[in-house]
């Protein structure tokens, strides 16, 4: 049976869908997974030529950015169920090619992928990329998905961006829980203050104000509704919104301490490390408990509803801010992940 998947991803909605899909595959079959993406060449543009020759580092950052954003989310996923993974992210012309040449380098000896089919003309596995790895690799292919066949599914698609959602957050705390670390001085590298500020500054803008509230007004209502058994639990994960704001705002006094007296920094990591095992916790009921339930007990309305509310928080997702600060942010966050786990 097979041990070793390889996982292209582009980016796009049937990408998100498909790293579930691989993470179920591969813990079924206790089996590693590659998560592989390639890297946009920004400097084929003219925007990205000028920033490669005005500000090289910067440019560096960007072509990397959005990249290593794609792999870190994919990471988390796997790593919530214990699967042993790695991530890859490379540049190159033909994305078929690479997939192959990272299956072969790996040592992969299954090829898990999707497909946009015809209706796709856009990101990294196009139809043609597909239909050009199943003509070129000596290895099996599995095609998971095809566009054409999910795209009605609205069910699907709102779990797909709730579950992106999660990792997205995911990937902001793993960021904090790095900073804590340094905080203990458990590591040779220093805090940094300002990052940390940057990482609260996001969990404030997005769970606590857009997903948490449309998970509550868009998902918890309507399953309150359906059964009433869930209400105790409901009224947990409600409850742990409300005290995830607060562990947020104790941690933003604990910093400005932290910034004015080093000797408060252990108790600033103490504080970032519960608040991210809450996180943890609060994440995995709503993933084994919540989604099932939902998927189970709410009609076709009822989800058309739930992902046309999510859908508009796509812009504040990782990997698509519309806003600058927070692309700079997270093209931080996602390269300091990539430091460790991206090779």
């Amino acid at each position: 049976m097979y041990t070793h998947l390889l996982v292209p991803l582009d980016g796009s909605e049937l990408s998100i869908g498909l790293v579930s899909q691989a993470v179920e595959f591969a813990r079924k079959l206790e089996a590693r997974i590659t998560f592989f993406t390639a890297r946009e060449d920004v400097g084929g543009s003219g925007d990205g030529a000028l920033l490669r020759t005005l500000a090289p580092e910067d440019f560096a950052a960007a072509a990397a950015g959005e990249a290593n954003a794609i792999l870190a989310k994919a990471l988390v996923a796997a790593r919530a169920v214990g699967l042993d993974c790695e991530a890859l992210a490379r540049t190159g012309a033909r994305p078929y090619e690479l997939i192959l040449s990272v299956a072969a380098e790996r040592g992969c000896d299954l090829i898990f992928m999707a497909s946009h089919g015809h209706r796709g003309l856009r990101g990294l596995v196009l139809g043609s990329q597909t239909q050009k790895v199943l003509a070129h690799s000596s290895l099996p292919v599995l095609v998971a998905s095809v566009e054409s066949n999910v795209a009605n599914d609205a069910a699907r698609a709102a779990i797909d961006i709730i579950k992106d959602e999660h990792r997205a957050i995911a990937a902001v705390v793993n960021g904090l829980r790095r900073q804590a670390v340094r905080l203990k001085g458990d590591v040779a590298e220093a805090p940094d203050l300002d990052f940390v500020a940057g990482l609260l500054h996001y969990i404030r803008a997005f769970p606590e104000v857009l997903h948490h509230p449309k998970e509550e007004r868009h998902l918890f209502r309507r399953l309150t509704r359906r059964d009433g058994e869930l209400d105790a639990l409901i009224a947990t994960l409600e409850q742990e919104h409300r005290d995830g704001g607060a562990q947020l705002a104790a941690i933003d006094a604990l910093l400005a301490e932290a910034r004015q007296d080093t000797a408060r920094q252990g108790e600033l990591a103490v504080a970032i490390e519960r608040f991210a095992d809450a996180q943890w916790q609060h994440i995995s009921s709503e993933e084994k408990l919540i989604l099932p339930a939902a998927r189970r007990l709410l009609c076709d309305e009822d989800w058309r509803a739930i992902e046309g509310a999510f859908r508009q928080n796509g812009d504040c997702r990782v990997g698509s801010e519309q806003d600058l600060a927070f692309r700079q942010l997270f093209v931080r966050l996602m390269n300091d992940e990539a430091a460790s786990h991206v090779l």
